[in-house]
């Protein structure tokens, strides 16, 4: 199998060859950091993780950027709203967006760089764009002149005419065409800055990433990520930079994941519907979510709804539900003296294992990936249905699975749970009560054991409690 991905700027499907073998580099437009994560941001998140980690599985070694914005216009007004600086307003939202990121699973970036961090590299990228003629100055504001660069629009298949008749904003008179962008911003009275040599100011949005890429990942990279709406005028504008100054590539592959919409619309906060994900993580847990995102393709449009949220816990608990029961079973059976799994089960997971890396190996296809580990599920019930498993048969088992949730997330590796002294006594109640055969208190039991978030499962191999 050859892992193939969809490049949006062939607009078709490829075969993934990174420049260097065994060697990623990938960067994926991050957050400005103005306000907490909401679910439409959650979803490039997670997917890229899931990217990631399957390039890893792949045996990949993968230098994953995602950049912070932690100056602009937003935080600025965000900053007088709070009576904060900005700097304050960007230590406050990215740490609350690694918690975020935490409780959804995904690993930290190998590298967060920041915009006023990286000043001097944004400053010098300019300066060289201007030596070459792609960039010019205005009353210290500086703009790049997109009608010097051929392929401009090449990302998002579009062309300047087509854009110069898009146009609905007043104009710009400071522009020698009004489809140019800013590359750096003359400073307001009282705003924060930097000096440059066009006077104080600040950055456009822009060209922060095309400097963040050049500096940390060098000419070219293989992989550049982010929402569809990024694809103009960001990506856009950043193939232009970087590749007037470069005469390379940006990336080699472009991926865009599509929408998250809430009643079928965009996700907007003007329409205030931008459901905040520490909110969303205090009723549903890490696998939920994960499973939700991932259970439509990337590259589709996903319905955001509490009865999609609901049906995902129910389904990553079925999972959960396997993965323990064979972890319980395997820590308390005997392997009869069989060291080695059984020819069927080595099959049956072969087959497994090998549907869904031929499913993640086309485009990163989650949704029959997870068929597979459905397939997984049945195949533990019913191994754990029979009396006389092997141990290296459950062993198997649990190999593969993890294997496969190393990529999607799904389940995290537990903690061992203590009971406390009020669930004890409740458990060993029943337990008397279940000897006695009095099974009308056994269920209740079972039921205020439940109000207290705590479920009982009945195995071959002994009474199981767990926290929901």
């Amino acid at each position: 199998m050859a892992m193939q991905i969809y490049n949006t700027m062939s607009r078709s499907k490829e075969v993934f060859v990174p420049q260097e073998p065994g060697k990623v580099k990938m960067y994926v437009c991050g957050p400005t950091v103005y306000g907490y994560m909401h679910i439409g941001n959650a979803r490039p998140v997670i997917v890229f993780d899931m990217v990631r980690n399957y390039l890893e599985a792949l045996g990949n070694e993968v230098r994953y950027l995602t950049n912070f914005t932690d100056v602009d216009d937003k935080m600025i007004r965000k900053a007088e709203e709070m009576n904060i600086t900005v700097a304050e307003v960007a230590d406050m939202f990215i740490t609350a967006y690694q918690e975020d990121l935490a409780g959804l699973g995904v690993k930290p970036a190998t590298m967060n760089p920041r915009v006023t961090e990286s000043m001097d590299k944004i400053i010098e990228f300019i300066r060289e764009l201007q030596e070459k003629g792609y960039a010019y100055e205005n009353g210290g504001d500086v703009y790049y002149r997109t009608g010097k660069f051929a392929d401009y629009g090449k990302l998002s298949r579009q062309n300047l005419e087509e854009l110069r008749f898009g146009i609905r904003i007043e104009v710009d008179p400071r522009k020698e065409n009004q489809e140019d962008f800013v590359l750096w911003k003359a400073a307001k009275p009282g705003e924060v800055h930097w000096s440059s040599p066009w006077g104080e100011g600040r950055p456009g949005w822009h060209i922060e990433c095309s400097a963040m890429v050049r500096e940390y990942l060098g000419t070219t990279i293989d992989i550049h990520g982010g929402g569809e709406d990024l694809k103009f005028p960001h990506h856009e504008c950043e193939c232009a930079q970087t590749e007037a100054l470069t005469g390379e590539p940006l990336s080699n592959y472009w991926m865009h994941n599509a929408f998250l919409n809430i009643g079928d619309e965009k996700m907007s906060k003007s329409l205030g519907n931008g459901l905040l994900v520490k909110d969303i993580r205090a009723r549903f847990k890490m696998g939920a979510i994960r499973y939700f995102m991932l259970s439509s393709h990337y590259r589709n449009p996903l319905n955001f709804t509490e009865e999609a949220l609901l049906s995902a816990e129910k389904s990553v608990e079925r999972i959960a539900l396997a993965e323990g029961n064979v972890k319980h079973r395997l820590e308390l059976g005997t392997d009869g003296g069989n060291a080695e799994a059984s020819p069927h089960m080595t099959e049956r997971l072969a087959e497994i294992t090998g549907t869904f890396h031929a499913r993640m190996q086309d485009d990163f296809n989650t949704p029959d990936a997870i068929t597979a580990v459905f397939d997984w599920v049945s195949l533990a019930n019913l191994t754990l249905a029979d009396q006389e498993a092997r141990k290296a048969d459950l062993a198997a088992l649990l190999k593969a699975y993890a294997e496969m949730n190393g990529v999607l997330g799904l389940t995290a590796e537990a903690e061992e749970e203590v009971a406390g002294e009020e669930v004890e006594r409740l458990i060993a109640e029943r337990a008397e009560a279940r000897k006695n055969k009095n099974w009308a208190r056994s269920d209740e039991i079972r039921d205020e054991l439940n109000a207290m978030g705590i479920l009982l499962e009945d195995t071959p191999q002994g009474m199981r409690w767990r926290r929901k």
